[in-house]
């Protein structure tokens, strides 16, 4: 008697070319992982004080090496490297949610506003608070940084809550989203202009200096503050990987499919805007990192979010450490911010994806 094998697929039920294609996608996303490992190790050896792989190594492993390599890659270096990584995976994998939940290529941090909200409040403490202070020394800084970043904080998650709240009332379509997030951001850029108008020029000199996107002010305890929120976040987003895949294919097909849209839409976009607001409260903004990282990870890795997301994280965190190793390198031993290298870098590579995309659809 012939034995058949009634299964259309003998391969486990998944087609061979369908496994070729899931293969190609996780060997990049290792690609990825080990780009990300390899740049990391080279930001820490790189800066005004050059310090060897063999040093940086042999610090990391708990090795002895001599009091000043270690002060430069525990309290300084690293600190700043898993700032960088953390920023870059948060801000990435936040533009990606608010992208898909929004339906619009253009959602991100940024442009929704969050950034410019965290700028106002971090000024209103400056100028309100007496945030702003001179040192002996001459140099500008912010005497309480915890009381800016918590207004910062607050800031953001008003204007987020107050847009969550005007597309309820609208019945929460991505369109009111996108709209009262564009408001609310130039509202907040002109209350910004105006208390920058009435400061002192210390006071305007502090202002400056916080809206600068630095990590080099995070400490170890930011760290572990940034990498609490951003992983509860990430966890978050791939947990609901395949209702984003389907408020993607359209709000009445991700219905059919038992999707609660408007819910899905709603706490996606506060766990996007709670975790910016805490990255920006605390480093500061960075633009273009969540803007560019996910439509580079869509172009590589398509739109399916089980392996865009993690896709988006990697490429974000891998984009912000190369600035970060680069903005130490342009003007040495003078260090810049690190939002001033992800600008010039961000903002070509997301004209060039726009001038791709029609090429892209008439080759189709």
């Amino acid at each position: 008697m012939i034995q058949t094998d009634r299964r259309p697929f003998p391969n486990g039920g998944i087609p061979e070319e369908y496994r070729r294609h899931l293969g190609r996608k996780l060997a990049f996303l290792l690609a990825l992982a080990a780009a990300l490992a390899v740049v990391l190790v080279a930001t820490i050896t790189v800066g005004a004080a050059n310090v060897s792989l063999l040093d940086v190594a042999r610090s990391l492993l708990g090795l002895a090496v001599p009091r000043q390599v270690e002060i430069i890659v525990w309290n300084i270096r690293l600190p700043q490297a898993l700032a960088c990584l953390l920023a870059g995976m948060g801000l990435a994998a936040a533009g990606t949610v608010m992208q898909s939940v929004l339906r619009n290529p253009l959602g991100s941090p940024f442009t929704l506003g969050l950034s410019h909200a965290a700028a106002f409040g971090a000024a209103l403490a400056v100028i309100v608070l007496a945030g702003g202070t001179m040192t002996s020394k001459g140099a500008v800084t912010v005497s309480s940084p915890w009381l800016t970043t918590a207004c910062a904080f607050a800031s953001s998650m008003a204007a987020a809550g107050l847009i969550l709240a005007i597309s309820q009332r609208r019945g929460a379509t991505p369109e009111a989203m996108v709209l009262a997030g564009v408001a609310l951001g130039s509202l907040c850029t002109a209350a910004t202009m105006l208390l920058q108008y009435v400061a002192d020029d210390v006071q305007l000199a502090a202002m400056i200096f916080w809206t600068f996107g630095d990590a080099s002010r995070a400490s170890w305890r930011e760290c572990g503050i940034l990498a609490g929120v951003t992983l509860g976040a990430l966890l978050f987003f791939y947990r609901n990987a395949w209702n984003y895949n389907a408020i993607d294919a359209g709000d009445e097909t991700a219905k059919g499919l038992g999707v609660r849209v408007g819910r899905v839409r709603l706490t996606g976009m506060l766990v996007a805007s709670l975790a910016t607001a805490t990255l920006v409260a605390f480093l500061g903004i960075i633009g273009f990192v969540g803007l560019v990282a996910p439509h580079l990870a869509r172009l590589l890795l398509g739109g399916d979010h089980r392996f865009l997301l993690p896709g988006a994280t990697l490429t974000g965190a891998l984009l912000l450490l190369a600035s970060d190793t680069a903005a130490r390198l342009v003007l040495a031993p003078h260090v810049l911010p690190v939002s001033v290298l992800t600008a010039f870098l961000g903002a070509p590579i997301f004209l060039l994806l726009i001038l791709r995309k029609p090429q892209q659809g008439r080759g189709r």
